[in-house]
């Protein structure tokens, strides 16, 4: 393994995965936005309501994320755990519109001013609007990774996860916070790459670090790429089976223009398009989908090989999320 890895131990949900061979894409959460604010400290398991956050706003503020497609996270600094000195909580927040993609950072003096941020403007991608309602916010130019490391949601987060966190914060400091929940346990150690929203899984420091670098220069990494937060998980599995198939990693190049029964259209910003076939099937064999939990057929997206759609004219502006 790679320093600053470890091996999933045996009856560890990730272990399960890898040796299953279970498929990545298709598997990131669905989120136009993002909005992550430091919290130091113990997390529980629902972390906006189990830590030193305020539970009420905790869980008052994910459900108004919710409602608009934004996703809702609390982050660490490395190795900074205690929260006995009051200071300032860093905020991010993104969004993750192909052509649109933005990121911003600032510090509040409690997370609760965060109520004053106009969630709406960050789900439509709307950075003026966002920071006119918390002018605390400015733009940042620099992609930052969010790794899971909350082991009171699933063991191998923590196992794996904060591994992790350490050798990265050696070789990007600064640009890694640990997160409390990205979803897909068993395809841990998992990453998010903000303001893209591209989520990776079964990450060494080696390859984290490679995504980091893509993403720096507005590209992504196809080894572990779970998906595009921006699509849904069906348009997820469909953009990763067309950027398979042609090449491009360019994060600007490809949307998800719309989805049928069974298949999924992606259109390149030069105007070609791919129809992909989209199924689910239950897993065979059963396994867990957290650690400590029962087997089961859970659901599995595949997608098929493209084909070549009409051709349209050239995109321009900004792409919108796919309907969820």
């Amino acid at each position: 393994m790679t320093p600053g890895t470890s091996a999933p131990a045996a009856g560890l949900c990730s272990t399960f995965c890898r040796v299953l061979q279970e498929p990545l894409p298709g598997t990131a959460v669905v989120a136009t936005g993002w909005v992550v604010v430091e919290q130091p400290g113990p997390w529980g398991a629902k972390a906006p309501t189990q830590s030193h956050l305020d539970p009420e706003f905790g869980g008052s503020f994910d459900d108004e994320c919710k409602k608009v497609d934004v996703r809702f996270g609390l982050i660490r600094s490395p190795g900074r755990h205690a929260d006995s000195v009051e200071r300032a909580h860093q905020v991010f927040v993104a969004s993750t519109r192909p052509g649109n993609s933005w990121l911003l950072g600032g510090q509040v003096a409690d997370p609760s001013e965060l109520s004053d941020l106009d969630l709406g403007a960050v789900a439509r991608g709307d950075r003026a609007a966002a920071v006119a309602s918390l002018p605390v916010l400015t733009p940042l130019d620099e992609p930052i990774v969010l790794v899971c490391t909350n082991g009171k949601r699933d063991e191998c987060c923590a196992l794996l996860g904060r591994p992790l966190v350490s050798g990265l914060a050696e070789r990007v400091p600064g640009r890694v916070w640990e997160a409390n929940h990205l979803g897909g346990h068993r395809f841990a150690p998992t990453a998010t790459y903000l303001p893209a929203g591209t989520m990776h899984g079964h990450l060494t420091v080696d390859t984290a670090v490679e995504v980091l670098a893509a993403a720096d220069r507005g590209e992504t990494v196809l080894t572990g790429l779970r998906g595009r937060s921006t699509w849904t998980k069906r348009g997820q599995a469909a953009e990763v089976a067309v950027r398979s198939l042609i090449g491009d990693l360019s994060l600007d190049s490809l949307a998800v223009v719309g989805e049928g029964a069974d298949t999924v259209t992606v259109q390149h910003v030069d105007g070609r398009a791919w129809i992909v076939p989209v199924t689910s099937a239950p897993a065979d064999p059963p396994r867990p989908d957290s650690c400590g939990k029962e087997p089961f057929a859970m659901s599995i997206l595949h997608a098929g090989t493209p084909v070549s759609g009409p051709m349209s004219g050239p995109m321009s502006g900004p792409i919108s999320g796919a309907a969820r």
